[in-house]
């Protein structure tokens, strides 16, 4: 027997319509915002995430699906998504279109991690990226679209923003930071003691609990912000507090991609054990020029599809009813079944859903499998029905029963 690969999912029959209610109040919100989909490969060419994510970062180092295809080019399956979305907004001149440009993306993501409670190996994300725009209402409002996505589900998360500067702030805040934990870094993991030189702030990001004692009381780099990218971060909560939507600062959120400048933020649940970040985003306004296009400001954010379901079903979100067939038509005999079969054609022609037997069942059993259903009606066509062109139908929520000519099936159903 061939295994799953360790690290994936198969989404079962019985569970997919739970995916397609999430994915569709994605879109619902996306419209909302006048967002458009976006669709990119599966796989980039690996220098697009080593120049776009960052080569410093976990994502690039050790988690990359990376391997020579045919022609001995380097390629990756994709690890996020706004990579792919920058490099197509270059690519096909997208930036030469009307300013905002807001897109949204329902992708499969691949890295290579420990498997565990809402973290696959391949997962999905929900991802928002809007282009062109610099001024702080434009975070607010990717805020304020993943907040109504995730109450849109019936969930609870809580908001935690922080901003990590820019350029000329982040430079004064790490030379502060590596002052701070140049003494300890011996105590630290390998990792952080390679970032402390390429990129010291991804320290604060470290799980390590050695690396965290360490940061516990490390300079926070709200206290650093030159004057533009403090207004800016006051605007914002600004803002969020005219949306009506809490928040909190959280000092130590630096996200794990080295793309993101000022504004980041996080939603996190406490329902789902540590991993409880089920979506988080910001501002990267340096990612268009790094690989190859013209300064262009942006900001978005992604969210675990794994993480939401599992939040939901742990948090007891309703889901909707798993889409039931209106009839289920229950044939005597093969004649009987062709007219089914025959009915069944125009039902669906007029958007009814429904099902035969394809099976040979007994009629009992036939009554048994459309009550598994959840058929609303049983629509039973014997030889004698047959013969005088009708039908016989049971309402299976309050066993009503009404004979139906074949000619006014469609009409019967529709209402």
């Amino acid at each position: 027997m061939i295994n799953i690969p360790k690290g994936t999912k198969d989404v079962l029959p019985a569970d997919s319509y739970k995916w397609q209610y999430v994915e569709a109040k994605a879109r619902e919100i996306s419209r909302l915002y006048n967002l458009r989909e976006i669709r990119t490969p599966v796989f980039e060419h690996t220098e697009l995430f080593s120049r776009g994510v960052g080569e410093t970062t976990d994502v690039v180092t050790k988690e990359m699906y990376t391997f020579l295809d045919k022609g001995d080019r380097s390629i990756t399956l994709k690890p996020e998504g706004t990579a792919g979305v920058a490099r197509s907004f270059v690519e096909n001149g997208l930036y030469s279109t009307p300013m905002p440009l807001k897109m949204y993306y329902i992708i499969p993501a691949f890295r290579y991690e420990r498997p565990q409670a809402g973290r696959l190996r391949e997962f999905h994300q929900f991802g928002v990226e809007v282009y062109g725009s610099t001024t702080p209402d434009t975070d607010a409002e990717v805020i304020a679209l993943a907040h109504d996505f995730i109450a849109s589900l019936d969930l609870k998360a809580k908001l935690y923003i922080n901003s990590i500067g820019c350029k000329t702030c982040r430079k004064k805040f790490n030379d502060a930071l590596k002052d701070y934990l140049r003494p300890n870094l011996e105590r630290m993991c390998p990792d952080c003691r390679a970032r402390f030189d390429k990129n010291p702030m991804r320290i604060l990001d470290c799980k390590v609990p050695e690396c965290k004692e360490v940061t516990a009381g490390a300079p926070v780099i709200v206290d650093y912000l030159c004057d533009d990218c403090r207004a800016h971060f006051e605007s914002v909560q600004k803002y969020l507090k005219i949306a009506g939507i809490p928040y909190k600062i959280n000092p130590k959120i630096v996200r794990g991609l080295d793309y993101y400048t000022r504004t980041v933020f996080e939603f996190v649940s406490e329902e789902i054990g540590a991993q409880g970040t089920v979506l988080g985003g910001g501002r990267y306004d340096g990612l268009i020029e790094e690989i190859g296009g013209p300064s262009t400001p942006a900001v978005g954010f992604a969210a675990g599809l794994e993480r939401l379901l599992l939040l939901m079903e742990k948090s007891g979100a309703e889901f909707p009813q798993e889409p039931a067939p209106v009839v289920y038509f229950a044939g005597m005999d093969a004649a009987c079944r062709e007219k089914a079969f025959e009915i069944a054609v125009a039902l669906r022609k007029a958007g009814i859903p429904c099902e035969i037997d394809h099976m040979n069942r007994s009629l009992k059993a036939q009554f048994k499998y459309a009550d598994k259903l959840q058929a609303a009606f049983t629509a039973v066509i014997g030889g004698n029905e047959l013969s005088a062109g009708v039908m016989n139908v049971k309402n299976m929520s309050d066993s009503s029963q009404h004979t139906v000519p074949f000619d006014r099936a469609v009409e019967f159903f529709a209402r």
